[in-house]
């Protein structure tokens, strides 16, 4: 079974992941070598994904391997596609998941809406000896100013997906992996993975 490692050691992120790529053996680059911090400075979830994948890659120093870095965040039109990029540390360096969620929600209220439309990006990036691919999923809907069900991770229980009243917070499973931004864009990886 081919390994494919993880620029990342966010546990959500590794259990979809995994989920979503079970012909391979996925690994989270922390299980291969210490963690180290990754200055995400690009201006686009594309050139974050290929930053993280980059320093993973060239800290391995293993030129066969695989890496595959995931950056995504959520967009909301009232707050001008805000957190967008900023999505992950939104609420501060060290807010945790919750945090992020509260300030958003606190955001979208201060602008006097209830709810608003908004959507989730996820950009994969997947760097191998020579070669350099990155692929894009998308998921629209509406963040509200409420958090509900505790499915999920993130901005999960805030975000009603297109075509449903219930939040990726209260979904089952299942739904939500194939509305994800995230199981999209791993589905256009995972074609790439199989020519490499």
């Amino acid at each position: 079974m081919k390994k494919l490692v993880l620029a990342t050691s966010n546990k959500g992120k590794v259990r979809e992941i995994k989920e979503l790529c079970k012909a391979y053996e996925v690994i989270p680059y922390s299980e291969l070598i210490e963690e180290f911090e990754i200055v995400e400075d690009g201006d686009t979830f594309k050139e974050n994904a290929l930053i993280k994948a980059r320093a993973v890659y060239e800290a391995l120093g293993d030129e066969d391997a695989v890496v595959l870095a995931d950056d995504s965040g959520i967009s909301v039109d009232v707050l001008d596609g805000a957190p967008g990029i900023y999505s992950a540390r939104y609420a501060g360096a060290d807010a945790n998941d919750k945090d992020n969620l509260y300030k958003l929600i606190d955001a979208i209220k201060e602008k006097g809406a209830q709810s608003s439309p908004a959507h989730y990006t996820a950009a994969i990036a997947i760097v191998t000896k020579g070669k350099e691919r990155v692929v894009h999923g998308w998921m629209y809907g509406t963040a509200l100013t409420e958090a509900r069900g505790d499915g999920g991770f993130g901005y999960d229980p805030m975000f009603i997906p297109e075509g449903f009243d219930k939040t990726l917070g209260e979904l089952d499973e299942e739904i939500k992996k194939e509305l994800s931004h995230r199981s999209k864009a791993l589905t256009l990886a995972s074609k790439i993975l199989k020519v490499l």
